[in-house]
């Protein structure tokens, strides 16, 4: 690796904060505080807990040597779901499930057991969780398949904590070699095994190339390894095997493999990446013995929330306090969970109890706390008095403390004592701080304690028409993983309307929501014109909506389930101009069918520019990504208009994997300093939203060949079509806030550059060569590049260490689509001749109109192979342990014998000549044909 690499990665993993809001430490080689989660909805099971600490004992030890000796797990944290029954176990603090490192939660769809990480991130930058299922720690028959669970875990462990990637390929299981073999997406090559044909029955079981690709068919070939290896280093391939005990390294790299683990780590090796992490280049080898693993079993009771609410005398302007209270009684009777226990402080330069802890388990209880909420502000700002006050009504469980509780802080004003005057207080307090900025002015200290206590932040402007504070109160949930229990908000929009002006527009309820759905219309003055027609038609006007002037809100309940369909709204200003606003929030219909959610956050909290941002959406249902979405980020700046961004998932730009459930983009156009507000929405219209498998999976292995015979694992479960289907539906999700420094004032120059290719793709079709790859942009994944540069080599490495010397394809007639577009590319060489066993490889790179390149891109292999005619083999070894039978003679004499292999013989000769005539034959044909193409253009 070169230098530039090193320092490449090591700044990459210092200078990133992508994680989950993980809380791990790492203190002397041994990881802290590992947080396991059950989900709510696993029944309760001794055994998934006693697993849990077997595997991590194993891990740990495994993890020591794979590290060199460096880094093992100190001590783990594992948090009981509130619905098992209540033992001896520890109160949580801070720990909740949402922000777990690893989740133990089923899949609705049965897909089987992989475990997995979500990681979405570049290179060396951490994932979000690991996801275990319960029938993967429970039942000994997932070993087979995936290996023992410690050296499983840490497979997934370096996904999440170091960013690097699978050296497998499920996509691209087999490829050409430079040697001009057919070989496995594996690392090391040297890791030995056979290729069967999977569901094979018989003993002659080898796999065919393919006549069009010359590869083995991947739709029915596997490679099946043997049990006993002689290398060691294939932990981010195939770490089930007992000999495996390290990760591939710089002397055994695979290179040439077309897998994620190259493609984006710019080819580098696993160990490359994971010891250049700051893990590694903090903690020195040692010959100690490490300490076993320690364990601590917590368990949270109903949520406990604390509205602290800023009534400051700022709050009177911008209409800020009467905003407030819409959006705090949201909050107390849309999204606070049924039997949670809600308190409510209000603060100014003193701070005041207006409810103690009220047990929310009626519409009566939320009506009594609505009318507790402040409507009048004056006075200083102390952030300091009402937390604390809210710590002490929070304290008002049976025992006594605050562990594990929430605090939900909203202010506007400045406040140079917080939180340094009473730091020590919060964090010793064990309670979760979550932060809602109101306006340009908030504090700047409130995005610390959120990030030291585990809370959320958003951000809310004084944009009226944004609907951004009632967003901010509706993402409040809890972080149980309940999800049965949480609102899912459908829709939240708003315009500024002029009289007869209408906001229209659709909201589609689908089959996993529809229990307790609201629809809330907002307004400034004079309550609007309504109608809402239902899919069957039915409709709702103002009559059936309950007003309330003091709040300015119309809200309809929908009784019932929702009936499934497109609900069209049309309100229209009958007054002056007013901003009317609508928010549609509902919750799952079947506690067994979890419902599509979305996940929005930029890739740091705090950003300097000119350093770009990276907006992210992760759109599921359950554990199981939804494709073929359409998804739009909406970022609001503290002045100016807000920016606008369609977020993709086809694998280009920030996108690592297409069609995995993760949407992003680049955000490059910052207009001020200060805080940004992000929101996100997602539809599907158009019926092409389907599920699909998680990435990032721990390998299923097909097979095992030990001592020479085979033995296959059972197949993976099917999984039907209709499974997949997700329909129509809709969704509006709020991410925390972040903020941006250093802007400059006026025009900003072009800093930016095309972003690198990643998915170059090549081929050889007759004499021509197609290339394929997604369109970049002129400042990195936006707009249009203004040209490509196009190079070809026989050997990848004189692509990527010395493009500006390969051979220079000329693609100047090609016009850069917009950034996003499949481009494609066909070109006869013309100093190439194109035979069987042709290889080339091909690079390429993008420039702006100031002339700014692109990094290079991936290396894309072409090859025309094909394989030679199978000569006679031996028999596959037999697939069971017993050994094969030796068929017995059947008795007849020796004529007869020998009349018999003549008459074989005979017809093997007329079939060998039978199929030479027609090899000629296709021969000729394909001659002709390749002389009357007309390539697109010749170099």
């Amino acid at each position: 690796m070169t230098l530039c690499g090193i320092l490449f990665l090591l700044l990459l993993s210092q200078t990133l904060s992508f994680g989950s809001g993980s809380m791990v430490k790492l203190t002397n080689g041994g990881y802290e505080d590992i947080v396991f989660a059950i989900n709510p909805g696993v029944r309760e099971d001794e055994k998934i807990i006693d697993n849990i600490k077997s595997m991590v004992k194993e891990a740990s030890s495994y993890l020591f040597r794979a590290t060199q000796n460096r880094l093992f797990i100190r001590s783990v944290k594992i948090l009981i779901p509130f619905t098992w029954p209540k033992k001896s176990y520890v109160k949580v603090r801070t720990e909740t499930y949402d922000k777990a490192d690893i989740i133990i939660a089923s899949s609705h769809v049965k897909y089987g057991n992989d475990p997995y990480t979500l990681q979405y991130g570049q290179c060396g930058e951490k994932g979000r969780y690991i996801h275990f299922t319960p029938d993967f720690l429970a039942n000994d028959n997932a070993i087979y398949v995936y290996g023992p669970r410690g050296r499983v875990f840490v497979h997934e462990w370096a996904h999440l904590r170091w960013g690097v990637f699978d050296e497998y390929n499920n996509d691209v299981p087999f490829y050409i070699s430079s040697g001009l073999t057919i070989e496995a997406t594996r690392c090391p090559t040297e890791l030995k095994g056979i290729y069967r044909e999977y569901k094979c029955t018989n003993k002659e079981c080898k796999c065919a190339p393919r006549m069009d690709t010359g590869l083995y068919d991947d739709d029915t070939c596997v490679f099946v390894p043997d049990i006993s290896q002689t290398s060691q280093e294939s932990i981010m391939y195939l770490q089930a095997l007992n000999d495996v005990t390290a990760f591939c390294d710089s002397t055994n790299h695979n290179a040439e493999a077309p897998n994620l683990q190259n493609r984006m780590c710019n080819y580098h090796s696993t160990w490359d990446v994971i010891k250049n992490s700051s893990d590694i280049l903090s903690t020195p080898q040692t010959t100690t013995p490490i300490p076993e693993p320690t364990f601590s079993l917590l368990q949270a009771s109903d949520r406990v929330v604390t509205l602290v609410l800023d009534v400051s005398g700022s709050m009177s302007g911008y209409n800020r306090i009467n905003r407030l209270y819409q959006a705090a009684e949201v909050f107390l009777i849309q999204i606070v969970e049924q039997g949670s226990f809600v308190g409510i402080v209000k603060f100014e330069s003193t701070a005041t109890i207006l409810s103690s802890l009220v047990h929310v388990f009626s519409d009566q209880h939320r009506q009594q706390l609505k009318a507790l909420l402040p409507r009048t502000a004056s006075g200083g700002t102390n952030i300091c008095a009402g937390l604390t006050k809210g710590i002490e009504v929070n304290k008002g469980t049976s025992d006594k403390s605050s562990y594990g509780t929430e605090l939900v802080v909203l202010s506007d004003g400045e406040d140079s004592s917080f939180p340094t005057a009473c730091y020590s207080n919060l964090i010793n307090s064990g309670a979760i701080i979550h932060v809602i900025a109101l306006g340009p002015s908030a504090a700047k200290g409130l995005e610390q304690i959120t990030q030291e206590t585990g809370g959320l932040n958003f951000y809310a402007s004084d944009n009226i028409d944004a609907n951004s504070l009632i967003d901010a109160f509706s993402a409040m949930t809890s972080g149980s993983g309940y999800e049965v229990d949480q609102t899912i908000q459908l829709e939240s929009t708003g315009a500024s309307l002029t009289q007869s002006d209408c906001l229209k527009g659709d909201v589609f309820i689908d089959k996993t929501v529809g229990n307790e759905t609201f629809f809330l219309v907002t307004y400034e003055t004079v309550v609007p014109s309504i109608e809402l027609q239902t899919p069957n038609g039915a409709l709702y006007t103002g009559k059936d909506f309950k007003d309330d002037t003091a709040t300015k809100s119309s809200r309809l309940q929908i009784p019932g389930s929702a009936e499934v369909g497109p609900w069209r709204y049309t309100i229209c200003n009958t007054h002056t101009t007013q901003a009317i606003g609508i928010t549609v929030t509902s919750k799952a219909v079947d506690k067994d069918v979890p419902p599509v959610t979305v996940n929005a956050h930029m890739d740091k909290d705090a950003n300097n520019y000119p350093s770009p941002m990276v907006v992210y959406a992760s759109v599921h249902q359950g554990f199981v990504p939804v494709i073929n979405a359409k998804v739009t980020a909406i970022i609001e700046p503290t002045t100016g208009a807000p920016i606008t961004l369609e977020l993709l998932d086809n694998g280009s730009g920030p996108d690592i994997v297409k069609n995995d459930g993760i949407y992003s983009r680049y955000l490059t156009t910052f207009t001020v300093n200060g805080r940004y507000g992000l929101k996100v929405r997602v539809e599907s219209t158009d019926n092409k939203a389907r599920l699909t498998l998680p990435r990032n999976r721990a390998l299923y292995v097909p097979g095992y060949v030990d001592n020479g015979n085979v033995t296959m694992n059972p197949p993976r479960p099917q999984i039907s079509e209709d499974d997949l289907k997700v329909g129509l539906f809709s969704r509006t999700a709020s991410g925390s806030s972040f903020v941006v420094s250093n802007v400059p004032v006026g025009p900003q120059p072009d800093i930016y550059k095309p972003e690198k290719i990643t998915d170059l793709v090549a081929k050889i079709e007759e004499e021509t060569i197609v290339l394929s790859w997604t369109a970049t942009g002129d400042d990195l994944d936006q707009g249009n590049a203004t040209g490509y540069d196009l190079r070809m080599s026989v050997n990848p490495r004189d692509l990527r260490d010395n493009f500006d010397s390969a051979v220079q394809v000329n693609i100047s007639s090609l016009t850069p689509l917009p950034a996003g577009s499949t481009e494609t590319f066909t070109f006869v060489p013309e100093n190439v001749a194109i035979k069987n066993g042709t290889i080339l490889y091909f690079a390429i790179i993008a420039f702006d109109k100031a002339d700014q390149k692109s990094d290079v891109s991936n290396t894309a292999q072409a090859a025309l192979f094909i394989p030679p005619t199978p000569e006679p083999t031996t028999p596959e070894p037999p697939t069971t342990s017993e050994p094969p039978k030796t068929p017995e003679p059947t008795p007849n004499d020796n004529s007869e014998n020998q009349n018999l292999v003549t008459l074989v013989t005979l017809i093997i000769c007329s079939t060998v000549i039978l199929i030479c005539i027609i090899i000629n034959i296709t021969i000729c044909c394909v001659s002709c044909h390749r002389k009357k193409r007309q390539p697109e253009m010749r170099i």
